[in-house]
């Protein structure tokens, strides 16, 4: 785990502070925003550079975040910790960045009319299929990936979790599990190549 954990003082001081500069923004001192801002961009860019995979997106995903909750800031109303709250407006954005990108580029790979046309009249294709759908398992695939960096890098506990995936504990608990499972499968090749390369005293 990356995120270091604050103590319990200066977390509770951070709260404080950020809620007297909610308190300003809303007053009108824009300068008192560009503290929260200064203050949790950081945080926020670590979540959608490991979310996004690339800078460009993870910088549009911090922009985006504080535009968000600048405009939204009346609803914020002191309610939670400003970080934690706009954290889960990034992680929010970072998700259906991901997903519109991904749905840009099945409609780039989608066949022509020409070929619909004849897909449409494959009998083949008329027989209901019980697979999910490749929607569903980007979502599915999203969703894994914002449950394990923000549990596994960033640190945050399950209910947090749950209120970005706009899910239940125990189906977050349920999501962050697969997600270790798929990368333990993933990386148990180069375990086994390391753990006989150790046997034959030849790691280097």
């Amino acid at each position: 785990m990356i995120r270091m954990p604050q103590s319990v003082e200066s977390a509770q001081a951070i709260a404080e502070s950020d809620a007297v500069a909610v308190e300003r923004t809303l007053a009108g001192d824009r300068d008192a925003y560009r503290v929260l801002v200064e203050r949790h961009s950081n945080s926020i860019f670590r979540l959608a550079y490991r979310m996004t995979g690339n800078r460009h997106d993870a910088e549009e995903v911090v922009q985006e975040a504080f535009l968000r909750g600048y405009q939204k800031l009346g609803q914020f109303a002191a309610r939670s910790n400003f970080g934690t709250w706009v954290y889960r407006i990034a992680a929010n954005y970072a998700i259906d960045r991901m997903r519109q990108r991904q749905k840009e580029e099945a409609r780039r790979e989608a066949p022509r009319v020409e070929d619909r046309d004849g897909m449409e009249n494959d009998p083949l294709n008329r027989i209901k299929d019980d697979a999910p759908t490749p929607e569903r398992l980007t979502q599915s695939i999203d969703a894994e990936r914002t449950a394990f960096v923000m549990r596994h890098w960033e640190g945050c506990g399950i209910e947090e979790i749950a209120a970005v995936l706009k899910s239940s504990s125990n189906a977050t608990k349920n999501t962050v599990f697969r997600a270790v499972q798929k990368l333990r499968r993933a990386l148990q090749p180069f375990v086994e190549t390391k753990a006989q390369a150790r046997a034959m005293g030849t790691e280097s």
